[in-house]
């Protein structure tokens, strides 16, 4: 199955390849002089040969990425409308991009045709009684953080900067104040969508379809393109105070870092986060990765002794710590816009593996962290690598539903997976994957179910459609009958398709 997939991603771009000198030779079907003017003024039609197209169709990973072979950068949302529109009487593919961070598998089926760029999409209005703010679909999250942070509130988003806020949000959307307000997705108020034929529709709770609103936050990929949201915002509290407390630890500490995170688990308030990072850090260890690991804590200036001293017992490397605003949590983590890794990589791989769990097994995290020190030991083109744990709070999205959305993995408490780094070399990807979900299935028996959960916005677009959208009979078939209502000719089929 996999070499498959890898044939068909060599295929796309030799298909790319052909592509691009068809539109150097045919001018891809007279797309300036027919699209063109039923644009805005402030739409562009890019072309291969411009110096923005490179720009235009980066994407964060080189993994198995889309091939667009003309971009329309859209200025207002009936832009995206009449692109949609024009792509269907064209029968010509299309992708919507913003933040440029998609990961999967899937999107490599896009090797001809046209991206529709969301980036000027980016406005942040608040309403006047202040509780909601309705947002363009081409926003980045750092940037929603900021516009809203000049009026005393802020959103649930995702933690990343570079990253887009409708593109997670639309799979649900974690984020570190999902424990006071759930998740991003549980925000939504009502959103813009264009759908699979090009008509704007507004979509609320009540209006035209419950059943699309419900599927719009967890499989939003599949049902449109959304070019604005209402959502709910809230009052940035105590000034946005928030304080982090850091650990570095060895490799005899694997046991005992991951029993100490089960033990706080269920007393964890929902202003408490856990995050780190298996990886390699030279200047710490030379030989042996290390975990990174942070607790996060908002409204106080230095993080509770409650939710430290257990990981401080256990003899960490180095234990630094501070405080700041709730703006500068980014960077702590490494997600801000200039982290090198997660924000400014270029001609980089990054395969993702994850796995939701229940909690921690300490003996299955030893085997994790032996396969990871092979996996990325000496001059290994995967030393790069990281292994992601993730440990938000979760008494907001415990306290909704979990049939009231799309997204069918509530109970998880933490999520596990490594993140393959390498050098973009598609001699390289079959190796990775093999790597990814070695480890990925240890975390799977570790666990003691047989079901895999993968979140959406991490998966690497090979799990069973199960996986991501759950395992309960009548959501994927809820799911199906709506993908042939809404878009009966898969036109959204390009991350995580729901199988019709």
């Amino acid at each position: 199955m996999l070499t498959l997939k890898l044939r068909a991603c060599i295929l796309g771009l030799l298909c790319t390849l052909l592509a691009h000198n068809i539109v150097a030779a045919i001018g891809f079907p007279n797309i300036t002089a027919e699209l063109g003017p039923r644009l805005s003024s402030g739409a562009r039609i890019i072309l291969p040969n411009n110096t923005d197209f490179k720009r235009a169709t980066y994407r964060w990973s080189a993994f198995a990425k889309p091939r667009p072979t003309i971009v329309v950068e859209v200025a207002t949302e009936q832009d995206v409308a009449e692109t949609v529109k024009y792509a269907n009487e064209q029968e010509i593919p299309f992708l919507a991009q913003s933040g440029s961070h998609g990961a999967m598998i899937t999107l490599a089926n896009l090797h001809f045709g046209i991206e529709i760029w969301l980036h000027k999409l980016d406005w942040t209005i608040i309403s006047e009684d202040g509780d909601t703010a309705t947002i363009g679909g081409g926003i980045l999250a750092g940037n929603l953080i900021e516009a809203l942070w000049k009026k005393g509130k802020y959103a649930v988003t995702g933690s990343c900067e570079c990253t887009s806020y409708l593109g997670p949000l639309l799979g649900i959307g974690h984020s570190i104040l999902q424990g006071k307000y759930g998740y991003a997705g549980d925000q939504v108020v009502s959103l813009h969508l264009v759908t699979a034929d090009g008509e704007l529709l507004d979509v609320t709770a009540s209006d035209p379809d419950p059943d699309l609103f419900w599927a719009l936050r967890g499989a939003g990929h599949n049902f449109g393109i959304v070019t604005s949201i209402t959502a709910k915002i809230y009052d940035v509290p105590d000034q946005g105070l928030w304080a982090h407390e850091d650990y570095t630890f060895g490799r005899a500490n694997i046991e005992d870092v991951f029993a100490t995170w089960n033990r706080l688990l269920p007393n964890q308030p929902p202003t408490v986060v856990l995050i780190g990072f298996m990886l390699r850090n030279a200047s710490v260890d030379a030989v042996n990765p290390v975990i990174q690991l942070s607790v996060l804590q908002e409204n106080v200036s230095r993080v509770d002794p409650v939710y430290t001293d257990a990981f401080r017992n256990i003899n960490p490397i180095s234990v630094p710590s501070g405080s700041g605003t709730y703006k500068d949590v980014a960077r702590w983590i490494r997600f801000d816009f200039s982290n090198p890794t997660y924000c400014t990589a270029k001609n980089v791989s990054a395969l993702h593996f994850p796995v939701g769990l229940p909690s921690w097994n300490t003996t299955t995290q030893r085997m994790v962290y032996d396969a990871f020190t092979n996996l990325t030991a000496g001059n290994s083109p995967f030393r790069a690598s990281e292994f992601m744990l993730e440990g938000f709070p979760l008494q907001g999205v415990k306290a909704i539903p979990t049939s009231s959305t799309a997204y069918p993995h509530r109970e998880d408490n933490v999520i596990g997976y490594p993140l393959i780094f390498y050098r973009a070399n598609t001699s390289l990807d079959h190796t990775a994957i093999e790597a990814g979900e070695a480890i990925r299935r240890m975390l799977i028996e570790g666990s003691g179910k047989a079901e895999l959960h993968s979140y959406v916005n991490y998966a690497l677009g090979d799990e069973p459609p199960e996986s991501i959208y759950g395992y309960e009979y009548w959501r994927l078939s809820k799911l199906k009958e709506l993908k042939k209502k809404y878009d009966p000719e898969r036109r959204f089929s390009h991350y995580a398709p729901i199988p019709i």
